[in-house]
């Protein structure tokens, strides 16, 4: 590999996309320069979607990254491996879950001249990460930390402190200004920042301790995840379904 100069002002290219079903965030990200890409995120029933975006984009798509196990939908991460030569899959070591490369905190995913620091951030899961761009202008924080809120702690190994330690120790520490691209939002919002859910996130900012966080995930009283029976499973073998 030569080379290579990234300008200051060039960004990491970026496309948000939405699955309905599930209301869950998908990331093309690119380098626009050399025009490699990796896809964060996918589902399965939107692999055409993604797949025409990269190619409308005039991308190369080099790897399907995961920031944990989802309980919600089936990862697309499989079918693309079936659809395009030599794309890898990527997920926490700490997952459990197969996949051709197995990250853990302080790794880097890198495509192109650009890339994503990768930070553990459990609580969600055990094998939850957080993807910081190479600049830092903008975090993916899977289920760990949404939009004025976070993903739930009562299944997966999940637990409130360790979530709540996450946070404060991997995603409030980076500068206020840090874009965040959450995994899900359920109420037609696309992005937040680091400031403001430092202040104003109801379960995890505004000063709330780890106790009071505690209990308001105590008492939060969810429903089961309507596909948590087929999609855990599934996506613990890389989004591939059982076969019997």
């Amino acid at each position: 590999m030569g080379g290579a100069v990234v300008h200051k002002d060039e960004k990491i290219g970026l496309k948000q996309l939405f699955d309905t079903e599930s209301s869950t965030y998908t990331y093309l990200l690119w380098d626009q320069t050399t025009k490699d890409a990796i896809l964060v995120d996918p589902v399965d029933i939107l692999v055409d979607r993604d797949m025409k975006e990269v190619e409308d984009h005039g991308l190369k798509l080099v790897l399907g990254v995961n920031t944990h196990a989802h309980a919600d939908h089936i990862t697309g991460t499989g079918l693309l491996k079936q659809k395009i030569p030599g794309l890898k899959s990527v997920i926490a070591k700490a997952s459990g879950a197969k996949a051709d490369i197995l990250v853990e905190s302080g790794d880097k995913i890198v495509f192109g001249n650009r890339s994503l620091e990768v930070r553990s951030t459990p609580g969600h899961t055990t094998g939850c990460l957080s993807y910081v761009a190479d600049d830092r202008s903008f975090v993916l924080t899977g289920d760990t930390l949404l939009i004025q809120g976070c993903g739930r702690t009562d299944f997966q190994g999940g637990s409130a402190e360790t979530l709540y330690d996450s946070v404060h120790n991997e995603l409030f520490t980076l500068p206020d200004d840090t874009i965040v691209y959450p995994a899900h939002d359920y109420k037609g919002r696309f992005s937040s920042s680091i400031r403001n859910e430092k202040e104003n996130n109801p379960r995890l900012g505004a000063g709330k301790t780890k106790e009071e966080f505690a209990e308001i995930m105590k008492n939060l009283n969810l429903s089961y995840p309507k596909k948590i029976d087929v999609a855990v499973p599934a996506n613990m073998r890389c989004g591939v379904p059982d076969v019997e």
